[in-house]
């Protein structure tokens, strides 16, 4: 059962690479949504395990869509975490990983580290919540 990553990032370059190196582990879906104010409908539809969110973008911050999942029952038990260039690793590092209450990774970011994220928050499901 491949773990659901819903990825949202305006940087299409970006989303498209990290989407191709996460599915090529064979381990990970990967679903990628380039606007902050889709995201909600996004993860409606595909149910993500763990949503790797972007925090500066154009039209919508990633802490208002973040107030968003928060704000809706359908949505409020998906994992967020922060993956963005807006913080350094250092202080990252000093807030032992979490910021504003959320998980956060610094971008640039190797890929081990994004999937040690993932891995560490993803929630885990059955196999009938297939």
């Amino acid at each position: 059962m491949k773990t659901r990553v819903l990825l949202v990032d305006d940087e299409e370059s970006f989303t498209r690479l990290l989407k191709l190196n996460l599915e090529r582990t064979g381990q990970y879906e990967v679903r990628v949504e380039n606007w902050g104010g889709a995201a909600a409908e996004a993860a409606r539809q595909f149910k993500p395990d763990v949503v790797l969110l972007d925090v500066i973008m154009p039209q919508m911050f990633g802490g208002d869509v973040a107030n968003q999942f928060k704000a809706d029952p359908e949505l409020k038990d998906y994992p967020i975490v922060f993956l963005s260039a807006s913080v350094k690793p250092s202080r990252v590092a000093e807030h032992e990983g979490v910021i504003g209450g959320y998980p956060f990774i610094a971008k640039p970011a190797s890929l081990e580290a994004v999937i040690e994220g993932i891995e560490k928050h993803a929630r885990k499901r059955k196999p009938e919540q297939e």
